[in-house]
Parts: structure tokens; sequence; C-alpha cells
């Protein structure tokens, strides 16, 4: 199997996991504490990966240090709002909805990055949005 697709696959089903305690967490502690604690473990368990792999902490260039702060802000918002709506209804619509970050990704990549779409990139994204209006209503 492609590396790409085996990497790919061990993060959605880990991030399945995720959502399920993640879910399991808010009913009985506040959302935003519930995500403090989740990305604290996280952050460790990165950790250990760059310690294993032998990756420079921080790299040579400080603009991607900007950057990767700044997705970071965006990873914090998205994060409580994630864990929030889990707390407020269904995790599986609250999971389905935000799991859509990746059409925001690809109009933002088109429009700030330039990157082109093909026909059956639309196709892909325009099912998978009926996809998740069909799960959520």
């Amino acid at each position: 199997m492609n590396h790409v697709v085996t990497l790919a696959l061990i993060g959605a089903i880990a991030w399945g996991f995720w959502a399920l305690f993640a879910d399991v967490a808010t009913r009985s502690m506040a959302p935003e504490a519930a995500m403090v604690v989740s990305y604290t473990v996280a952050i460790g368990v990165a950790g250990l990966y760059i310690l294993y792999q032998g990756t420079p902490m921080l790299g040579s260039d400080p603009t991607a240090i900007g950057i990767a702060a700044l997705a970071g802000v965006a990873s914090g918002i998205g994060a409580v709002a994630y864990y929030a709506a889990l707390q407020a209804g269904a995790a599986g619509i609250a999971t389905t909805i935000t799991a859509m970050y990746f059409v925001v990704a690809a109009v933002l990549g088109v429009v700030l990055l330039g990157d082109s779409l093909a026909v059956s990139d639309v196709a892909g994204i325009v099912a998978a949005v009926a996809a998740v209006a069909l799960i959520a209503y």
C-alpha cells in the first residue's frame, strides 16, 4: 500500500477514536477543558514523534514558524468550536460538519495559493457537501 495512504488511514482511524473520546469527555466536563487536556496530550505525542524521527524542533525558517503559529490559532479556534458542538448536540453531526474543513482548505488553496481544481475535484467536493447535508439534516 502507498505510504501516503497508509499514514492517511492511520490518521483517519485515530481521528475517529478522537471524536468518540471527545464526545464522551464533553458529557461530563466543559468542552474547552476537554480540548485543553486532549491537545496537551497530543503535543506530548507529537513531541515523542519528533524525538523518534530526529526532526529539528523549530526548523530554520522564522516565517514557517510564524505560519505554524497561525495554524495553531486556527486549530485552537476550530477545536474549541468542535468540542462545544459535541457538547451541544450529536457527535455524528458535529464531526461530519467540522470534517468538511477540506472544502475550506480547497477554496483557500485556489484563492490564496493559486492551486487548480479539476472537474473531478469539484464533483467530489459537491458530493461531500451533499453527503454532509444529508447526514446533518
